[in-house]
């Protein structure tokens, strides 16, 4: 018999062209193993008594036709030294020539899988003797042939150790390769199917082996995705590799990074582990950007998986996980999962899910990220890897205006843009991802209601309230401000107190980082203040003024769904409402908060213990929140001492004197409120003697009488309004106070 013919060769030299001709040489190879065991087929098939009296479906001549395109030749016992000297020879060329070929930058995404998954010689030639019937049809027919049956046109797990090994106990031992948990099946790259034809009790020796689809497409050098991940994994291509400076977060996290990423590309030993890296910080920081970055400085694209999306059923959901930490491998493409919050948690699901990572990291996992809002507790969970965990914080005002800059360049170009830039960053403690949403919200507003209407500070500030998520809901009420300072009715020195507030909080960013005012404190940077006084006396007006003047969110804290009996509990609500109120840039306005600050007692059982304790807490929490933070008491003199020392300013509201109570009677009618020009402001200021809280509701009161009586509002009418909130407040009521005349100093 002559010397196997080779055919699909490439032409003769250093290297291969591309992967294709690779591929080509290998499958030559795989023919000439094909033939050596063809060769000893027929010889134990000749050799078998009832050999003659069989006929094969597939006949001598079409395999030895389809192997060398030549008809068969008489049985020569020396076939088989020749052919393993032709096996061995071809062995070492493509040895040689795929070197040479990966040393010049040719990829060839066999010798790359192998690489990838740590693939012994075995295994890979495994693969190849799956991928070959996917490239040509004419192995279907080869496969049937050397397993004596028709329609067993796929390798089986017996014909693979057939065609790699030689004898029973090389067999036996290369089986452990294509066991389940062995790579080749674990990872997915072959997959095992049953043979319908077998009875269901057959050996594994029976299975077929077949080649994932994936994989297949990967070895043919195709990069898309596996469509199983649809949906839920997205590529992204990093852009150039950015200094920290042009990154959108606080330079130092971004330059530690970016530092990293530069000796992680230098390939140093002591670098290239498994590392997971974990990013913690607030929606929009940045965290993605910062990673596409690092991608840049890598010179390899993303593989971003949305945790949210996997799906509830427990088995599904580690299947994919597995193949997207697969596919971030082939791909060679860093894989960033986020949120993290998805694994977090001690319910049966995160659990699970939280071992599945783990798995894949320790399987698959070299460059992967973590993202999310919440710290990671489960650090011993990467055993196998490089762990390591870093806060992305709430950047500052120098990158919240480069932030806002960027954004109003590309959304509001007509924007008045550095002037506005800069007064949005110190106002709202927002993350670029929300100042580039509050942007856009509003030129998507301005496209559908008209361009007409300019830019303005307030129109924004709209947006960034707007982006303000969070569930200060279930634990306050928000407050619509429709107050001016013209409803303010206080003796000039309080009102100067409370625009003194106003102007602390513009200049807070000047003071503590422009002047370094903020480096000698490490905590305390809030603005507090204390309101006290009567109740009616203007103090939740006061805090709606302020909270309009700064264009910023007011939520008054229901004491009723904070304060609970149970210990500890107390203290759990008052972290949430802090918390919340940190990343919405609102104002806290706790009303008769003696309730809540209330002056410290000795101890004298259990109960007196963790009430102190709460109030310590407080102290603490007051002292940490960088926002506004506005305490309302009726009695001053019962709130804590430690309170009190802390507060920024302390303003008292008093009860109004007669000249206040004028104004506030004027102010209360709305200008189209039809008054009769009886009333007489000054009598019913000299006369009635209550709080401006209490006219308000006497003003309502009086209105309603006259909608019913006539559509007039008289002085009969407000008198009535007085007598009703007399006996509402237990005050008693003198009639005959309002039939004698004024002196005549009082104007009407």
């Amino acid at each position: 018999m002559n010397a196997p013919a080779r055919r699909d060769r490439p032409e003769s030299g250093a290297t291969y062209g591309d992967n294709h001709a690779y591929l080509a040489d290998e499958l030559g190879k795989l023919d000439l193993l094909l033939r050596l065991r063809v060769t000893a087929f027929r010889r134990s098939w000749q050799s078998r008594p009832e050999a003659a009296g069989q006929s094969l479906y597939i006949s001598d001549a079409e395999v030895d036709w389809l192997l060398d395109g030549e008809p068969a030749s008489p049985f020569d016992v020396s076939a088989e030294a020749r052919l393993r000297e032709a096996l061995h020879a071809r062995q070492e060329e493509i040895d040689a020539r795929g070197g040479e070929s990966l040393r010049r930058g040719v990829p060839l995404a066999l010798p790359q899988l192998a690489r990838l998954f740590g693939l012994s010689a075995f295994e890979v030639q495994a693969v190849l003797i799956c991928l070959a019937p996917e490239l040509r049809c004419r192995y279907d027919r080869l496969y049937a042939y050397l397993q004596d049956d028709i329609a067993r046109k796929r390798p089986s797990v017996d014909l693979v150790l057939e065609l790699l090994c030689e004898g029973e106990a090389e067999k036996w031992s290369a089986r452990a390769l294509l066991a389940p948990q062995a790579p080749l099946l674990h990872t997915g790259i072959l997959q095992t199917v049953d043979d319908p034809q077998s009875p269901s009790g057959s050996s594994g020796l029976a299975q077929f082996l077949r080649l994932d689809p994936r994989i297949l497409h990967f070895l043919l050098g195709h990069g898309t995705l596996d469509a199983r991940l649809t949906n839920l994994v997205e590529l992204h291509h990093a852009p150039r590799a950015p200094s920290s400076g042009e990154l959108t977060t606080e330079p130092e996290v971004g330059a530690a990074l970016l530092s990293f990423a530069e000796r992680w590309s230098s390939d140093l030993a002591a670098v290239r582990h498994r590392t997971v890296l974990h990013l913690q910080g607030p929606r929009g920081v940045g965290k993605q950007e910062l990673v596409l970055a690092v991608c840049g400085v890598l010179e390899r694209p993303l593989l971003c998986l949305d945790a949210q999306r996997l799906p509830g059923n427990l088995e599904e959901a580690e299947t994919l996980l597995r193949l997207a930490f697969r596919e971030s491998l082939l791909l060679q493409a860093p894989l960033y999962v986020a949120p993290a919050s998805v694994f977090l948690g001690e319910g049966e699901q995160a659990v699970a899910l939280r071992k599945a990572l783990a798995q894949a990291v320790e399987f698959y996992g070299w460059l992967v990220f973590l993202a999310g809002e919440e710290p990671w507790p489960h650090r011993d969970r990467f055993e196998q890897a490089v762990f390591y965990s870093t806060a992305l914080p709430m950047p500052g005002v120098p990158v919240r205006e480069n932030a806002w800059k960027q954004a109003l360049r590309d959304t509001l170009p007509e924007a008045p843009g550095d002037e506005l830039a800069a007064r949005l960053a110190e106002r709202f403690r927002l993350t670029p991802g929300q100042i580039r949403e509050a942007a856009t919200a509003l030129a998507h507003r301005r496209l559908v209601c008209g361009a007409g209407q300019p830019v303005t500070f307030e129109l924004l500030g709209a947006a960034c309230r707007a982006q303000a998520q969070h569930d200060l809901a279930a634990l306050a009420s928000k407050v619509e401000p429709c107050h001016t300072w013209e409803d303010l009715i206080l003796p000039a020195d309080k009102l100067v107190q409370l625009r003194e507030m106003c102007s602390q909080v513009r200049h807070e960013h000047l003071v503590h980082d422009g002047w370094g005012f903020g480096r000698r404190l490490s905590r305390g940077r809030g603005i507090s203040a204390l309101f006290s006084g009567p109740p009616g006396t203007g103090k939740t007006i006061a805090a709606e003024v302020i909270a309009a003047e700064l264009q910023l969110d007011l939520y008054k804290i229901d004491l009723a769904r904070v304060v609970s009996k149970y210990i500890g509990e107390t203290e759990k609500n008052l972290s949430r409402v802090f918390a919340e109120a940190e990343d919405s840039n609102a104002i806290l306005f706790f009303d008769e908060a003696d309730a809540l600050f209330g002056k410290r007692t000795e101890i004298s059982d259990a109960h007196d213990r963790y009430a102190n304790l709460e109030t310590s807490y407080l102290l603490q929490r007051m002292e940490e929140y960088a926002g506004v933070v506005i305490l309302a008491s009726n009695l001053r003199e019962n709130m804590d001492d430690a309170f009190l020392r802390r507060i920024r300013f302390l303003v008292d509201f008093p009860f109004p004197d007669t000249a206040s109570r004028l104004r506030i009677w004027q102010t209360h009618f709305p200008p189209e409120a039809p008054v009769a020009e009886e009333v007489n402001y000054a009598l019913l200021a000299e006369r009635i003697q209550v709080a401006g809280g209490n006219i308000k509701n006497i003003v309502l009161s009086a209105a309603f009488f006259a909608a019913a009586d006539g559509g007039v509002i008289r002085m009969e009418h407000l008198l009535q309004g007085t007598r009703r909130e007399y006996d509402k407040i237990g005050k008693l009521w003198d009639g005959q106070a309002f039939t004698r005349p004024l002196p005549s100093r009082h104007a009407t």
